[in-house]
């Protein structure tokens, strides 16, 4: 069995330290390093109590050894500052910020603040292998996807690559998210006071991920988020009006085509018992992502649903997946965790 090196940049962080956990438990890395400007020299452990078994500390950023992959779990900006020398660090550079995500540097000064390695761009792939795991094959710089974009585009993907959409049908995706949204420094909304009870919108209009799901599906989406009172999750409910409305069995053999092989893709609509329909409870701490849909014929109407845990399937399961594939290993090493029933907050 091929085992390769690996460390992450940002280890300190919800998505580093999910990224940590996955890497110690899957058959084909070895991880050997982790960094955190804030917590050096600290163990892992001590940040992230599920990884106390750890034998790792933090170390400094600058002091990164060569080793065969590299994951970057930092904040926007970061990332496209140091690729040249994390692309010495390492063959493979799977990148979980926004800063190889759109590959027109005009879209970076659109929505975020510009772009500092704009010849970069036509370089990095896509992370999401439900996309099109063939252009991850071997890819050298990997782009994992924001996770509101990819709760959306799972939710709309069967529709589009079947045609039963065209460009010019609305569609509107409302997204109700966790607050590990907001990263391990979150700051004050994040609070547990301010955020327990609420139902706040936070990005009524204009979120940066809209430029994500215009690119990578092809087609504008309406956007709108929710903060919510849960830890983990992103559930997006997106409401479709076609021109002519597809018939039932259509819409069931492109989902099926879309998502029948896929393995962290289950398809859940209006069955029996209480979750008839995706919810982010049940795929929480998993790489899972489920899917669902109605159809509204009095109003001309689909309504579909995706639900993702935002900081695995959202953010480190994704990345990790797009690792097995680029590097040729199984596609679900390391992420067989399949969730747990009951649980709490997710």
């Amino acid at each position: 069995m091929n085992t390769y090196t690996a460390a992450v940049v940002g280890g300190s962080g919800f998505a580093g330290g999910e990224l940590l956990r996955l890497l110690d438990g899957h058959p084909n890395f070895a991880l050997v390093a982790a960094t955190s400007r804030q917590f050096t020299n600290r163990t892992v452990g001590s940040v992230h109590p599920n990884l106390r078994h750890l034998d790792l500390r933090f170390s400094e950023p600058g002091t990164l050894e060569p080793v065969d992959v590299l994951f970057t779990a930092t904040p926007h900006g970061v990332s496209m500052e140091r690729i040249e020398e994390f692309q010495t660090v390492a063959d493979t550079v799977v990148d979980l910020s926004a800063d190889f995500r759109l590959s027109d540097p005009a879209d970076y000064d659109t929505w975020y603040d510009g772009h500092v390695a704009p010849e970069m761009l036509s370089e990095s792939v896509y992370a999401l292998p439900e996309l099109g795991r063939e252009r991850l094959e071997g890819a050298s710089l990997i782009a994992s996807g924001g996770c509101n974009a990819t709760a959306t585009i799972l939710g709309l993907l069967p529709f589009v690559e079947h045609d039963l959409l065209a460009p010019e049908d609305r569609v509107v995706a409302d997204l109700k998210v966790g607050s590990s949204e907001g990263g391990a420094g979150g700051g004050p909304a994040s609070s547990h006071p301010e955020r327990s009870g609420v139902v706040r919108p936070y990005a009524p209009t204009g979120h940066r991920h809209e430029a994500e799901i215009e690119e990578h599906l092809g087609r504008g989406v309406s956007f709108t988020i929710h903060a919510v009172d849960m830890v983990r999750g992103a559930a997006a409910t997106s409401h479709l009006y076609p021109e002519e409305l597809p018939e039932k069995a259509d819409i069931w053999q492109a989902v099926r085509d879309t998502y029948d092989d896929e393995p962290f893709v289950r398809v859940v609509t209006g069955g029996g018992g209480v979750y008839r329909y995706p919810e982010p409870k049940a795929v929480a701490g998993t790489n899972m992502a489920e899917f669902g849909f109605e159809i509204d014929e009095r109003n001309g109407r689909i309504v579909t649903f995706s639900a993702i845990d935002n900081v695995m399937k959202g953010a480190a399961g994704q990345a990790v997946h797009a690792a097995n594939v680029a590097l040729g290993f199984e596609e679900t090493a390391g992420l067989g965790f399949t969730g747990l029933h009951p649980v709490g907050s997710p």
